[in-house]
């Protein structure tokens, strides 16, 4: 009984494939009154793709990758923290969390970045970096210390040295 229903079932198949044989997949299908605007579209978002609202001009100016914020300091973000895991990143709110980082020089000693990219301009204020350390005590328990202030200014400086150098690359390209 099997082999019957595996035999119709493929002859089915084969009937409904063959039947498609005809069909120009390669043309989208518009009615007649609009057959001259097929050559118009080339993609389902238009001709730009899809935008948020600035035109094709202002993200490359901005080092926009169709993200919510600079294309630059978020490739730069990604690059300068690599080395710790990341807990999460948002490319349209513009936020990288990471998970605690513990060195190997230091293994009582953890850390743990948030990066918030807070516009489309590549600028010193556009990027803002809390930074958290913690100690292992005696008893085995990790406890809060406080990060030295140029600690997290030398984070953000090398965010946006290397998106700088970003997009001097991309300007040279």
């Amino acid at each position: 009984m099997t082999y019957f229903v595996r035999v119709f079932c493929l002859v089915t198949l084969i009937a409904t494939l063959s039947a498609c044989s005809g069909v120009n997949v390669s043309e989208p299908y518009l009615p007649n009154d609009r057959w001259d605007q097929r050559e118009k579209r080339q993609s389902v978002f238009g001709g730009e793709g899809l935008t948020f609202g600035d035109s094709k001009a202002e993200r490359q100016d901005q080092g926009g990758t169709g993200i919510g914020v600079n294309g630059y300091l978020w490739r730069a973000t990604l690059d300068t923290i690599s080395f710790m895991p990341l807990a999460s990143a948002d490319p349209f709110g513009g936020v990288v969390l990471t998970d605690w980082h513990t060195p190997s020089t230091s293994p009582n000693e953890r850390f743990k970045l948030n990066v918030y990219i807070l516009g489309q301009a590549l600028r010193a204020d556009g990027i803002r970096v809390a930074a958290f350390r913690q100690v292992r005590n005696n008893v085995n328990e990790w406890q809060a210390i406080d990060m030295d202030p140029k600690a997290v200014t030398d984070i953000e400086n090398a965010i946006l040295t290397r998106a700088r150098q970003l997009r001097t690359e991309s300007m040279t390209q």
